[in-house]
């Protein structure tokens, strides 16, 4: 299996950025995504940036703009670069990977998430 690890969360003012990091534990192949979730106390786990199995990216409407999601082959490594921070960021955030294990066959991977709150 695959182990993801997420790092770089803390405590930001509002305005102020963090790059979060999801250094997956071997190289990894024949992805169908992979990328960012977020889930706020008493609320849903939502999409914040992914790249898809295309080559494509995809951000929540409530980010773009102030977050970039960015990659490093070599070091099997997702980067989430997070500018113009608002306090409504404030969750926990997930490193996500959807691995093809066949045709229409998958296994979804999850990082145990790193803290990232945005003080006003």
């Amino acid at each position: 299996q695959v182990q993801l690890v997420e790092s770089g969360g803390g405590l930001v003012q509002a305005g102020g950025s963090l790059r979060l990091s999801c250094a997956a534990s071997r190289s990894i192949f024949s992805i169908n995504s992979m990328g960012w979730y977020r889930q706020a106390p008493g609320k849903q786990r939502e999409l914040v940036a992914t790249f898809t199995s295309g080559g494509s990216t995809n951000y929540a409407d409530s980010v773009k703009g102030r977050f970039t999601i960015s990659r490093d082959n070599a070091k099997n490594t997702v980067y989430l670069q997070m500018n113009s921070l608002k306090p409504e960021d404030t969750a926990v955030y997930y490193c996500n990977a959807v691995l093809v294990v066949s045709g229409n066959s998958y296994n979804t991977y999850w990082g145990q998430g790193t803290q990232v709150t945005v003080s006003s």
